[in-house]
């Protein structure tokens, strides 16, 4: 997933034990709402970039920062200081599913909000929730991590995605661009980069419903293959070849890519399917990505990208309701491994601001289509994508995480043209 990503960093050990000290010297013990009243008051006092409004379950306000509060944190019911300390991000997720806690106001400029502040506490440590480093994604787990997300229904995708199906980063050419063309200009844009000559063979990595092999073949004339671990994505694209009467040059496989062995291809592409592979397969992947590259051949890796290192990009609330076994690697991490295969690096993009609008206008789409979605789906599914969709667009507009594009060849190539210019040239 295309992932991305809500991350919200631990208290650290002095933070809480500030917090305590100042409830300890209070008048006497509190009533259990006064105790977390005060951790509460304590943990907002420096935690937003913007002045807001804390109320409180008993109807209590505080407003923190100068000036016109831009959004409302309601706490319905106390959430357990233990839970936040713990495991802030499932606490405060969980407890905005399930309604214990609601936002008047913007969910994405909220969670903005917190991002953009740096001296944060929930920004000076990661949280990363350490079974998942001890799930590996082996082949049948790979295949149910990706089950979770992706085989909740094409009609539900469809309610919110663009006409194209296409769930990734769209490519904002133009302020007007609609959702639907930004989603085929990054098809044309990466097919440009790719450099595809007619006849070459292409192997797409998670091909999602089909929109950038069916374009490849369409207008350059290739033999494709796409792979993907989703059986109602698989249903569609199978569909979709036979509409476009494209059997002759272009297949599907429910398959993970790792049963291609023995396969060799011109060019391989991968979009947003890396984030699925996990810390432990980053060396796997590439590895397998040199074996089915011919000479000469050029790959494209368009993945969520985390900014430090072994962070993973990701947190305990995503990990378990939204991306199971997802990781998101750092540029480093990413830049070893293709420099460990002797891969040359040709080109590295960020599209991070292009990510951030392309999850802003499917948050705005989901919102739109409520009334079909609240006739298959309970409230706690719909706040729980809604904070999904929103944390995530909130995440790159405020630089938390980005976006690349990463193109490279096996050995040297010539055929990658010299300047840039033809990626902006009209087909």
């Amino acid at each position: 997933m295309s992932m991305l990503t809500f991350r919200i960093h631990h208290l650290k050990g002095k933070d809480v034990v500030n917090m305590d000290s100042t409830i300890k010297k209070k008048n006497g013990v509190p009533p259990h709402g006064g105790i977390d009243k005060l951790f509460y008051k304590t943990m907002f006092k420096d935690l937003f970039s913007d002045p807001c409004t804390v109320r409180f379950w008993d109807g209590e306000e505080e407003h923190y920062g100068e000036g016109e509060s831009k959004f409302c944190l309601i706490f319905n019911e106390p959430v357990p200081k233990a839970d936040i300390i713990n495991d802030p991000s499932l606490a405060f997720g969980e407890a905005y599913m399930n309604g214990v806690v609601d936002i008047e106001g913007s969910v994405r400029e909220t969670i903005e909000s917190l991002y953009n502040n740096r001296s944060s506490f929930l920004r000076q440590g990661h949280l990363y929730n350490k079974a998942v480093r001890l799930l590996s994604n082996n082949k049948k787990r790979s295949r149910e991590n990706i089950e979770h997300h992706y085989d909740i229904g094409n009609d539900f995708y469809k309610l919110w995605l663009d006409e194209t199906m296409t769930y990734s980063c769209g490519y904002f050419a133009a302020e007007s661009d609609t959702l639907c063309q930004a989603q085929k200009n990054k098809v044309d844009y990466i097919l440009k980069k790719l450099n595809l000559k007619e006849g070459q063979t292409l192997l797409d990595i998670g091909c999602g419903w089909g929109q950038l092999i069916i374009s490849a073949v369409k207008r350059y004339n290739v033999k494709a293959l796409g792979v993907t671990l989703s059986a109602e994505q698989h249903a569609r694209v199978t569909e979709r070849i036979k509409e476009e009467g494209l059997e002759d040059n272009l297949r599907v496989e429910l398959t993970d890519y790792r049963e291609l062995a023995g396969s060799s291809f011109d060019r391989i592409v991968s979009v947003g399917r890396l984030e699925h592979v996990g810390k432990d397969h980053l060396r796997e992947y590439f590895s397998h990505v040199n074996q089915m590259l011919k000479d000469g051949g050029a790959s494209l890796l368009h993945c969520i990208t985390g900014i430090h290192e072994g962070n993973g990009g990701t947190n305990s609330w995503i990990n378990k309701y939204i991306f199971p076994g997802g990781y998101i690697p750092s540029i480093q991490e990413l830049v070893a491994h293709i420099c460990g295969e002797e891969f040359q690096l040709v080109d590295v993009e960020s599209l991070r601001r292009h990510y951030g609008r392309t999850l802003e206008r499917w948050a705005e789409n989901f919102e739109k289509a409520l009334p079909e979605i609240r006739k298959t789906r309970d409230e706690v599914f719909i706040r729980m994508w809604r904070m999904y969709l929103n944390s995530c667009a909130a995440s790159f507009n405020s630089g938390n995480i980005d976006l690349h594009q990463f193109l490279f060849t096996k050995g040297v190539s010539d055929d990658i043209p010299w300047c840039r210019d033809y990626l902006y040239r009209a087909c």
